[in-house]
């Protein structure tokens, strides 16, 4: 559950490159109920920049923490977890940030394996001050009372320090410690088998529908693209809209890669179509509108005649 901080990403990459799955999902649309159809066998809270106390800052459902499954909370989702669960966190006297000298409790299940004493890389200013009902302090620094906390009994977990961060020494074996030990995860999942799964699923749900597909020339669309491709081939027509505002030649290179890919695409030259809307205008925000409804159009045209 995605809160904000700058590592977000890095933590997905940490537990997929150990061959587990997992998905990011912002805070705000984190419910109970999204929740549950995602049906995880764990959760990690992310760091944030914000401060938990303050009303304004990103929060969590406290049923959450209803649900039966395993917790890790980071940083801010160390703090929000304690704030949530009727801990106290506060504004520290001492700031820590950069690696960090950290003495664990080796009896705690996320540290199994790990040395009593390792660098940690750490990034804040709050800390929990006070431990929810049922918590037990498991990792502490010289400044910092409460670096690791836990309640084994419900397997909720939360450190202060980044462990997906690369100065964290042994970071990479406590992610897996509560992905694996605690959570269960069998480490079988791969980009391969990710690509497996879509295209069954596309193809289940799409049965013998067509489906033409807008393409902007960048990353995102081009792979949904392919995807689609694999489930349901000719039955998926793409269109490529040339609005004038590419790189020079890179409709007609574009075009030639997807052919590669072996895509039916439809090459639409709009230009002069798109330059005469954006004849005279010079605010920024009026010209992304103008190409957006376009795109639309020019689109919606195109379809018409599939």
């Amino acid at each position: 559950l995605d809160f904000g901080g700058q590592y977000n990403q890095l933590i997905a990459r940490r537990v997929r490159d150990m061959g587990i799955y997992c998905e990011i999902i912002p805070w705000r649309k984190a419910t109970v109920e999204t929740i549950k159809e995602k049906n995880p066998i764990g959760i990690i809270f992310t760091g944030g920049p914000n401060s938990v106390y303050l009303e304004t800052s990103p929060h969590i459902d406290p049923a959450v923490f209803e649900l039966g499954i395993p917790v890790l909370g980071i940083c801010y989702g160390h703090q929000l977890m304690a704030h949530t669960l009727g801990g106290k966190v506060a504004s520290g006297e001492t700031k820590e940030y950069g690696k960090t000298e950290t003495y664990f409790d080796p009896s705690c299940a996320l540290f199994n394996e790990l040395p009593e004493q390792s660098i940690t890389w750490m990034s804040h200013t709050d800390l929990v001050t006070d431990l929810p009902a049922g918590f037990r302090v498991t990792a502490h620094t010289d400044a910092c009372p409460v670096v690791a906390m836990e309640n084994a009994d419900k397997t909720f977990y939360g450190v202060q320090f980044h462990p997906e961060a690369f100065h964290s020494e042994q970071g990479t074996l406590l992610l897996k410690n509560f992905a694996v030990d605690i959570c269960g995860s069998h480490q079988n999942w791969s980009p391969a088998s990710f690509i497996d799964t879509t295209v069954a699923q596309l193809k289940e749900q799409l049965g013998n529908d067509r489906v033409i597909l807008g393409l902007s020339g960048g990353v995102d669309s081009s792979v949904v693209a392919v995807l689609l491709n694999r489930a349901i081939g000719h039955r998926l027509t793409c269109i490529f809209v040339d609005h004038g505002l590419l790189r020079k030649n890179e409709f007609e290179s574009v075009m030639k890669d997807y052919e590669c890919l072996g895509l039916n695409v439809v090459g639409v030259n709009a230009r002069e179509k798109f330059y005469g809307a954006l004849k005279g205008v010079t605010e920024p925000e009026k010209k992304r509108k103008i190409i957006g409804q376009g795109f639309i159009e020019v689109f919606e045209e195109e379809a018409r005649k599939i």
